[in-house]
């Protein structure tokens, strides 16, 4: 199968995988938009390095959280004030409009890089030895930060009206 049609086919059957990491870096429709460009790109020249050594879905893992902490760190230093564009518009159509759903994924785009990652994974419902692979931690040392970030965002939830 060509480069070309790899991508095609990867960016139609694992948009939601990508999706979600946009939505938790990207604050703007704007910049989900950017992201978005910036992770494809990535993924389409990254295509000839894959070696099926691990799924697809993992391996688009980590190429995306890879480009989304990269460009989220030089947006950082190229930004002198936020843009407070309504993030109201997702790059997704979810249906019906979860006010949970929403304040998780606020919560998440809270997290330092390390947690984010390590939430979208388990929200994923990847295994630790999953995870591991896509970081670099050790599951172990995943396990503990996950029972850390759970309770903090049980703690948070308590203030949240349903």
């Amino acid at each position: 199968m060509s480069q070309q049609a790899t991508f095609e086919l990867w960016i139609r059957e694992y948009r939601s995988v990508i999706f979600k990491i946009i939505r938790v870096y990207a604050d703007t429709a704007a910049d989900r938009d950017d992201l978005f460009q910036e992770v494809s790109f990535q993924i389409y020249r990254s295509i000839p390095s894959f070696k099926g050594q691990s799924a697809v879905t993992t391996w688009l893992y980590r190429v995306s959280l890879n480009t989304a902490i990269k460009w989220i760190r030089k947006e950082k230093k190229h930004r002198n004030q936020v843009d407070l564009e309504d993030t109201q518009h997702l790059l997704h159509d979810t249906g019906e409009k979860d006010e949970r759903l929403d304040w998780l994924y606020d919560e998440i785009s809270k997290m330092n890089d390390a947690d984010k990652s390590l939430t979208l994974l388990l929200l994923e419902g990847m295994s630790y030895k999953e995870m591991a692979e896509i970081t670099g931690l050790n599951p172990n040392n995943i396990g503990v930060k996950i029972h850390r970030i759970k309770n903090e965002l049980i703690r948070k939830s308590e203030n949240y009206s349903y």
